[in-house]
């Protein structure tokens, strides 16, 4: 038995039939009069997701480990809303600005800075303010050392919540972003880290679309200059260094949807914002929604190997709705990917599948799939039989 391997269960359109395969699978009918829109960016990494199911309607090297720049803070300020959220901090408190806050974050350091004055006290909600709109090195190690006592200490805890939220390829070194050889990130985690702040932070998430922010006579904007676009993104954050390059994350609720893009490696900040507003803009614009499965329908079934049951089904999260391009009439095809064999136990709610669909040989959707029930570890007789299916058979 080879654990981790990846399986696929596909369904195809073929003479206005579904082929049934070993899992009973997914459309009952065919979606002629859709095909593939070309979409193509400069960015070296991006993605393009939908807020409600977590769908993911375009990617390029998504997976692949990057630099973060100041993209990181979205992990920072994710910790502190959490603290806010729990009341262990409140935004009134105020925050002792350290010399490493000074000099790592400050004026001095040449980077991006609120001017927080040495030894001054800072609120918590300005400085909030600061790392979000002006992204403040030195309020962002403010933030870490009233939090975690040390900027390390607070590294751990982003590192523990990235973990627990699912950023599975993420690793944080510091608050800020500074370059750090052991800091990386993917496209997908970022995507799905601001997908988590909005969702769980409504009350604080209307900080990223203030305009500007003041300090200390100082007034600066918002370097999320996609906010002024008209095409409706209120958040979230910029980055940048000479070694990464322009990167953004971006929601958008234009024509009514939700939509999370996430770029990275870009040459300047005007080909960040061309390159952000092509995306979003045609992510709101070239697709038709089509519900596929309703809240809590299972989708399919995949074996478990050596459970209390031989299978779990998979939901989507909330209903699954299809995002299919505009345009011609081609069909779509499905399959379910995992890796396999899938081990006991297994809990409800937990990720184990995602829903692939494709069009014209290209990937256009691939939905989360998750647990529909918890399945314990089974019985000897039922270990030993799925056992002796693996020798006979190889895992199906």
């Amino acid at each position: 038995m080879q654990v981790g391997e990846e399986y696929t269960v596909a369904t195809s359109c073929r003479s206005g039939r579904i082929a049934q395969a070993v899992l009973a699978l997914l459309f009952l009918f065919c979606l002629p009069a859709f095909a593939q829109v070309e979409f193509n960016t400069k960015a070296k990494f991006a993605v393009l997701m939908d807020y409600n199911s977590g769908t993911v309607l375009y990617q390029k090297d998504a997976d692949e480990r990057m630099e973060p720049a100041s993209m990181a803070k979205l992990m920072t300020i994710a910790v502190v809303f959490d603290q806010l959220q729990k009341g262990r901090l409140s935004l009134d408190d105020e925050v002792f600005i350290s010399e490493k806050a000074w000099r790592e974050g400050g004026a001095a350091s040449g980077g991006s800075t609120m001017f927080a004055e040495l030894d001054s006290k800072v609120s918590v909600g300005d400085l909030v303010k600061s790392v979000i709109i002006q992204s403040g090195n030195d309020a962002s190690i403010a933030l870490a050392e009233a939090i975690g006592g040390t900027e390390l200490s607070f590294v751990r805890m982003m590192n523990e919540m990235a973990k627990d939220i699912g950023l599975q390829r993420s690793d944080f070194a510091n608050s800020t972003g500074l370059p750090d050889p052991t800091m990386h990130v993917t496209a997908r985690d970022l995507g799905n880290l601001a997908r988590h702040i909005i969702k769980t932070y409504p009350e604080y998430y209307s900080i990223f679309s203030e305009p500007s922010f003041e300090w200390n006579n100082i007034n600066q904007g918002n370097r999320n200059t996609l906010l002024d676009d008209g095409i409706g993104v209120d958040g979230l954050k910029t980055g940048h260094t000479e070694s990464a390059g322009y990167g953004i994350v971006a929601s958008t609720t234009e024509n009514g949807r939700r939509l999370i893009a996430v770029l990275h490696g870009m040459e300047s900040k005007k080909q960040r914002t061309e390159e952000a507003r092509k995306l979003l803009t045609w992510g709101s614009r070239s697709f038709e929604r089509i519900q596929a499965f309703d809240q809590d329908q299972i989708v399919a079934e995949i074996p478990v190997y050596g459970g209390e049951k031989p299978k779990v089904g998979l939901t989507g999260e909330g209903q699954i709705d299809l995002y299919v391009p505009k345009g011609s009439k081609r069909c779509l095809s499905a399959k379910i990917v995992y890796n396999g064999p899938l081990i006991p136990p297994v809990d409800r709610g937990q990720q184990v599948a995602s829903l692939q669909v494709w069009c014209d040989d290209k990937l256009i959707q691939s939905s989360p799939l998750y647990a529909a029930e918890t399945i314990e570890q089974g019985g000897i007789v039922r270990r030993a039989t799925d056992a002796l299916k693996e020798l006979a058979f190889g895992w199906i």
